[in-house]
């Protein structure tokens, strides 16, 4: 018998290790790689969770540093029967991720994703699909040719604004209903969007339609070329996808288009329906106007309207100071000026003569000019007109679908679609959180890279998972969570649950008996909506 007590930090990881569990992943990780459970104390699926548990820990631990994590944690209660914090060492846990990429990230993952929607009763309407880029340290294989289905770390561009430092590439396909990412693939740091895309569907869509059978395929502009499109027909596949302004069509509807006369979808939307063909694909367009797009782009373009104003009343002054040699060269000038403006406009302009005299100061009435030389004069004014189309074009675009029945695909079902690409974009922006794992991407191999890409892919699929129940239980059973405010909620999300549950402990006592302690009533009541599992490991 221990003559000490001794406490350990349970916080919110048995609602991390819950949720690991409830969906199988590691279940499923031990049933498709094979291992020698005889000689090894830590299975792939138990180093997967210890890496999901840190990730999700939100403590910017590297990955050598996880026997640290665990050493005030309870490891045996979180992870499994026996498994200590030093087990879960750099060793264990790389050997792990060289597992995972032999088996192939994207295949496993999909298997993985695949179980847990059916888990979690998932019904995917949409499927969106988005990429990212996450910026690594250390020395690669960017000067060399990696070896095959590996990628290359290497230069490109960079939506973290460092194109300095070498990259990968996360390509993701999310759910709308709980922003659950169904499907991951890892690229090359130099890949576009464009390019990546149409891998996406070339290589990846056909399992995605015989797993979920999503209704409509939604991405943003980068999706909309003709290769891509053309892929999608092939395979009867809906889409919805928005339309880059670069394209002239878009150029011209976006000009001539006029709010007044458009139909509204709601409050906030009004929209104008045109029937075209693009790469050979029959599509309905919708050109789409923003109040609140409008509102966002009125505040910008006054400041930039203000700065450009002051910039081209400078450049007036020093044209009208200026003087010129002949009437022709004074008119160039002032034509050239015109074209050079962008928010103002040149008024009652005119080219006038300065005479100069052999004597100074003011000439006797019958003197003649020695010389002449010309000036521009005239005003300038801010051109509204300009400023208002402009303001117009900046809160219109127009979204494309090859889905011809409105009847089955209405305006508000289409935006609606469309708008739920939030939910994969609110994923990259929780994996590029600065405390999440993405910062532990120093691995000395690329392979290694490619494999925990998966794993910080199974920690968004995990944190999406927890906030989807905790939300649809709450719902269910009518009951409500505090928010930051203290005020009730449905909706809380799942990182603030995590905050909520911090100081709660595992006490063990010198007879051996375990007492979780600081659990309230609130998390009670929370543990109890969640399910068994939960409240066994709370308890």
């Amino acid at each position: 018998m221990r003559n000490d007590y001794e406490s350990e930090v349970l916080d919110h990881l048995g609602l991390v290790a819950g949720m690991y569990d409830e969906l199988g992943i590691g279940e499923m990780l031990d049933e498709l790689i094979v291992q020698d459970f005889e000689n090894r104390k830590i299975s792939i699926g138990q180093a997967v969770k210890a890496m999901v548990l840190n990730g999700l820990g939100f403590t910017n631990q590297r990955l050598y540093l996880v026997p640290h994590f665990f050493a005030n944690k309870p490891t045996e209660r979180l992870i499994g029967e026996g498994v200590t914090p030093d087990q879960l060492n750099d060793d264990v846990l790389g050997r792990a991720l060289d597992a995972l990429f032999e088996h192939g990230v994207t295949a496993l993952y999909s298997q993985v994703a695949q179980s847990a929607a059916e888990r979690l009763g998932l019904d995917v309407e949409y499927s969106h699909l988005d990429g990212s880029s996450f910026h690594v340290d250390g020395r690669y294989n960017s000067s060399e040719e990696p070896e095959p289905g590996v990628i290359h770390i290497t230069q490109g561009y960079s939506r973290d604004h460092r194109p300095d430092l070498n990259q990968v590439v996360l390509n993701l396909i999310c759910d709308q209903q709980a922003g659950i990412p169904l499907l991951m693939a890892v690229l090359s740091g130099n890949t576009d969007d464009k390019s990546s895309f149409r891998r996406i569907v070339r290589d990846h869509l056909s399992q995605l339609q015989v797993d979920y059978a999503p209704s409509y395929f939604v991405a943003d502009s980068a999706l909309y070329n003709k290769q891509s499109l053309q892929a999608l027909e092939e395979r009867m596949m809906l889409w919805i996808s928005r339309v880059p302004a670069t394209n002239n069509v878009v150029k011209e509807l976006l000009e001539q288009a006029n709010p007044a006369d458009m139909l509204p979808i709601d409050q906030n939307h009004r929209y104008l329906e045109v029937g075209t063909t693009y790469g050979d694909v029959k599509q309905r367009w919708l050109v789409i106007h923003s109040a609140a797009a409008q509102q966002r782009s009125y505040k910008t373009l006054s400041k930039q309207s203000l700065k450009k104003t002051k910039s081209e009343l400078k450049g007036w002054n020093r044209l009208t100071r200026q003087e010129f040699a002949c009437e022709e060269d004074a008119n160039l000038a002032l034509e050239l000026f015109n074209r050079s403006l962008t928010v103002t406009n040149v008024v009652q302009s005119a080219v006038v003569e300065v005479p100069h005299y052999s004597q100074r100061g003011r000439p006797a009435a019958n003197a003649v000019a020695q010389s002449i030389g010309y000036r521009i004069e005239g005003a300038l004014a801010s051109d509204r007109l300009k400023f208002e189309r402009t303001l117009t074009q900046k809160s219109l675009f127009v979204l494309a679908t090859n889905q011809l029945d409105s009847s089955h695909l209405s305006p508000q079902a289409l935006l609606d679609g469309y708008k739920g690409q939030q939910s994969v974009e609110r994923g990259f922006r929780f994996l590029k959180d600065p405390l999440f794992l993405a910062s532990s991407l120093f691995l000395k191999l690329p392979r290694r890279i490619m494999a925990l890409m998966m794993v910080m892919t199974l920690c968004l699929l995990v944190y999406a998972a927890l906030q989807f129940k905790i939300r649809k239980s709450l719902q269910a059973e009518h009951q409500f969570f505090p928010d930051q405010k203290g005020k009730p909620t449905q909706f809380p999300t799942a990182r603030w649950v995590f905050h909520y549950f911090i100081g709660i402990h595992l006490l063990r006592l010198p007879s051996g008996e375990q007492l979780v302690i600081n659990l309230k009533e609130t998390h009670r009541s929370l543990l109890g909506l969640l399910g068994p599992p939960y409240l066994a490991l709370y308890s």
